[in-house]
């Protein structure tokens, strides 16, 4: 589930021989044996850490599979993969079927970036039953995330303050404290963590992922990404486009876009699902209750906004209801159809001068639990974003700007234009402009875009279809609403991608489910 450089929650310069391998996409496989050769000691998985959201561990599946957990050691810096290691923190379901049908593991990625594969792939299981009678199933904390090296930065209460502050300003003051309160958040990451931020790129990842690959016993990576999970198995599939296996992309990240044109997307794609919502509600038999029409839903909350500006309402106690948090509230409740009636029955509370039900959302966005304990997905989310992207935006670039994303989103608009300042101040440089997914020569990918995706527009799966080059990508759509299609339900995505990691059979390009 991508946030953008945090809906708010979301390095060291290359050796010319890394540069070398990234730019052409022929990466050196040989890596230290001890590397290669390490036993990983799976064992029955602890409760999740604080860092990945806490609860509690989990429960065995269906039949009685336990979920077990292990460590992957990997180089810190992958320019010296005889240096310094880390631990890669990994969980699995054993597969359910005939073990000699067994294809190997289906690994997992499931987006941010910063999201926790240790504390998600057993919450979503049940959708993945039918994988596992062919895979075990794979997850693991990418690099700055959760228990592998997880990236710190502020700490719970700091955080509390840091989600209040006004993230959209209208005069100079509030532009400095927006400023100003960026840098802090970003100098607490080097100060807390300064020896990781250099090491947390998608190509370190990805390389993770190949080292996982080869331990894990497998002669291809079977993948299935989702959200920001798509751009990394596409510099996977660009770095190691022979080892590519079955894959599968869902709710499509462009890998053509700068991060001012990804924002300025995904405020176009935020407005398109709140839209969506409106008309859902006003088309119902029983009366919207927040709203006699589609443009009614929209303006009630647009003043709803403008009102909290100036004058927060009660939220969570002690914590008040702000516009930021109101406006991430809205935000992860439409990233998918099942919370747009927690989104109504929030804005009801709202209006009646309660902010209890969209703080909870908002809280759910940035990784905050009842404890007002925050997982790492924050400070994870801009390790990674600000060490893969090389621009760094000014004030004056965001107010050049705010035109243009107004134009594409009166709600979210100026909260995305002004969310490009989040690596400002960042201490280590960005990599590029954007990542290089081309993967001449990789087995077929199948691509899953949604046309109702608020976080990765459908457009994002034409352009990574495109950018993988011919006879990869093949594009799959999914007229639905939400952050992603697998997920939803639908038989007929269900189906086609079934077919594929089950069976190899590649669904025909261009094909629609609705």
């Amino acid at each position: 589930m991508p946030n953008p450089p945090q809906l708010r929650a979301a390095a060291l310069t290359v050796t010319a021989v890394l540069l070398s391998s990234v730019l052409t996409g022929c990466s050196d496989d040989s890596q230290p044996e001890d590397l290669t050769d390490q036993k990983l000691s799976w064992k029955d998985c602890p409760a999740p850490s604080e860092s990945e959201g806490g609860g509690d561990a989990p429960s065995p599946l269906p039949g009685g599979t336990p979920w077990q957990c292990a460590t992957l050691k990997a180089p810190l810096d992958w320019a010296e993969p005889e240096g310094d290691t880390i631990g890669i923190a990994l969980i699995r379901a054993r597969s359910s079927g005939d073990q000699s049908k067994r294809i190997g593991s289906l690994v997992f990625n499931f987006g941010g970036p910063g999201g926790s594969g240790v504390a998600t792939l057993p919450a979503f299981s049940e959708d993945y039953t039918k994988l596992r009678t062919r895979y075990d199933l794979v997850s693991f904390d990418p690099r700055g995330v959760g228990r592998s090296a997880g990236v710190e930065c502020l700490d719970d209460a700091q955080l509390d303050a840091y989600f209040q502050e006004d993230a959209t300003p209208d005069d100079a003051a509030e532009r400095t404290a927006l400023l100003d309160n960026t840098k802090t958040f970003n100098a607490s990451c080097e100060k807390n963590s300064g020896r990781t931020i250099p090491h947390v790129r998608t190509t370190d990842a990805a390389r993770d992922m190949d080292l996982m690959r080869q331990v894990l016993g497998d002669d291809k990576l079977h993948y299935f990404g989702i959200s920001y999970g798509t751009e990394l198995g596409g510099v996977y599939a660009h770095l190691f486009p022979k080892k590519v296996g079955r894959a599968v992309f869902d709710a499509v990240v462009d890998p053509t876009q700068t991060p001012e044109q990804g924002s300025l997307g995904q405020a176009k794609g935020f407005q398109r699902a709140l839209d969506n919502f409106a008309d859902d509600c006003t088309s119902k038999t029983d009366p919207c209750p927040v709203g006699d029409t589609p443009q009614d839903v929209k303006d009630r909350i647009a003043k709803l906004l403008k009102d909290l500006d100036s004058k927060p309402i009660p939220g969570v106690f002690p914590r008040e209801l702000t516009q930021t948090a109101a406006t991430n509230g809205i935000a992860q409740a439409l990233y998918s159809k099942d919370f747009w009636e927690y989104l109504t029955e929030g804005l009801e509370q709202a209006y009646d001068g309660d902010g209890n039900g969209l703080m909870r959302l908002s809280d759910l966005l940035n990784g905050r639990n009842e404890n007002g304990q925050y997982s790492n997905i924050a400070a994870a989310n801009a390790s990674i974003n600000c060490a893969d992207d090389k621009p760094r935006y000014t004030t004056a670039d965001v107010e050049t700007k705010l035109p243009q994303f107004r134009a594409a989103s009166t709600l979210f608009g100026d909260y995305l234009a002004w969310s490009m300042l989040s690596c400002t101040d960042w201490a280590v440089p960005g990599a590029a402009n954007h990542p290089n997914v081309s993967a001449a020569g990789a087995a077929p990918i199948l691509v899953v875009g949604n046309t109702g995706d608020p976080a990765t527009p459908y457009e994002g799966a034409r352009k990574m279809v495109d950018a993988l080059g011919k006879g990869v990508g093949v594009e799959l759509t999914y007229k639905g609403q939400g952050h992603g299609a697998y997920d939803s339900g639908n038989k007929c995505v269900r189906n086609a991608v079934d077919g594929y990691l089950l069976d190899g059979t590649v669904p025909p390009t261009g094909t629609v489910c609705s």
